[in-house]
């Protein structure tokens, strides 16, 4: 039998099955398998070159019965509409279970920003938000930045929509620059989120942080931050990779080296001779490995080969349904993604409440405050998942999924 490597079909049939273990019944399962809107446009834009390119866009909102949707864009050449579907779903569950007043939303461009100037990549991002500005603004739905898309993007998107809207609007979009209203922290929220996780987790295995091997899939945003948290908490990172190949040294990385050398797409293994798969990578011996790159990493296939105590999902779909079952059979700790990577959105919420204040909170004061939701946020999942002997995606996804199903129920919708 193949496995199920499709993100939105694979998302459906847990979400199906978090909702059964609440108790709703299928009519509730209807409203949620798929998103309440799911939007396609297509924007022109002139090149350089004075000729017109035509791209696709798409944004996807789950559901809006707890409030606003959100979530980022991402501009990649393997965008696809069902990875927005299955992202914006995975986003409602991100606000539920770090208790945000969200909805889960999600956009993607088709385009490879890497063969881009910034002058192309600015009117692709204003013709994206003057295609959606019907349908996206603060008390709608609210972008945030994804994969290939930053600070400077969001700003962009920010002022073309102010332009629409003819009012300053700091709140349409999160993950601004700090000039334009954006958020202290905002920039490593993720990365800071899956660290903060990390020692939640190594405390329920009795692992040290201190000397303890840790293995990145990713040498990105999020991982090449959180190699740095890591390294600084005294861990050994023994192992990084990036899309073009992986190193190892099991004594130890030079962490700072690393990220001095790598380039603004996260590429530093190219400048090495000695390195090794990525498949070599995901099998090394270790006490925590961090999948931070790409989807299906940990399949049914490797999943009986991974040598890690805990297993801590920093990218968004990394280990299939069948992978995930054998890890926990194995007595693997897996901490899902919907749970380790919303630090990102809960800055992201953050910053939203500042704009919407006119008052902003310094450094420390958001990390305390990301800190306690995340810890919260651990907490209840890994006692589910012990009290109902399940395993913590399942756990997550009963979670995230409750507080838009009983936002849904109060209104009447299902």
């Amino acid at each position: 039998m193949t496995e199920n490597l499709n993100l939105f079909t694979s998302t459906q049939e847990v979400i199906k099955d978090a909702l059964e273990k609440l108790g709703y019944d299928e009519g509730m399962y209807e409203l949620l398998k798929e998103p309440i809107r799911m939007v396609e446009v297509r924007i022109p834009v002139r090149m350089d070159d004075g000729k017109v390119k035509v791209f696709t866009g798409y944004r996807g909102q789950h559901n809006d019965a707890v409030g606003p949707t959100k979530g980022g864009v991402r501009f990649h050449p393997q965008v696809t509409a069902d990875e927005v579907r299955a992202l914006s779903m995975w986003m409602t569950l991100k606000a539920g279970i770090v208790d945000l007043p969200y909805g889960g939303g999600k956009g993607g461009i088709i385009c490879d920003p890497r063969e881009m100037s910034m002058a192309e990549l600015e009117r692709l991002s204003r013709g994206y938000v003057r295609a959606l500005s019907q349908v996206m603004g603060p008390a709608k739905d609210i972008p945030a930045p994804d994969v290939f898309t930053n600070a400077q993007i969001m700003a962009w998107m920010m002022d073309e929509y102010s332009r629409i809207d003819e009012f300053n609007s700091p709140g349409f979009i999160t993950g601004k620059p700090i000039v334009l209203g954006g958020s202290q922290g905002r920039d490593r929220a993720t990365a800071e989120g899956v660290t903060i996780i990390i020692k939640e987790a190594a405390k329920r295995r009795n692992i040290d942080i201190k000397g303890a091997r840790v293995v990145i899939q990713g040498f990105g945003n999020a991982g090449s931050f959180l190699s740095k948290f890591l390294h600084d908490l005294g861990a050994k990172v023994i192992g990084i990779s990036d899309a073009y190949g992986a190193l190892h040294d099991p004594d130890g990385l030079d962490i700072d080296y690393l990220l001095d050398r790598r380039d603004s797409f996260g590429t530093v293994t190219t400048l090495f001779d000695n390195t090794i798969t990525n498949k070599e990578l995901l099998e090394l011996d270790c006490d925590i490995l961090v999948p931070a790159a790409i989807e299906n990493q940990i399949t049914g296939d490797n999943a009986h080969d991974i040598k890690a105590k805990i297993v801590v999902e920093a990218a968004n779909g990394p280990t299939t349904t069948e992978g995930t079952r054998i890890l926990t059979e194995r007595g693997i700790l897996l901490v899902p993604d919907v749970l380790a990577s919303a630090g990102g959105v809960t800055v992201s919420y953050f910053e939203w409440v500042q704009n919407n204040m006119g008052y902003y909170w310094s450094e420390e004061e958001v990390r305390e405050k990301m800190t306690e939701k995340m810890v919260t946020a651990f907490d209840n999942v890994y006692s589910v998942s012990a009290n109902r002997n399940i395993d913590m995606r399942l756990a997550a996804y009963m979670i995230g999924v409750r507080k838009t199903a009983e936002a849904a129920r109060f209104r009447g919708w299902a």
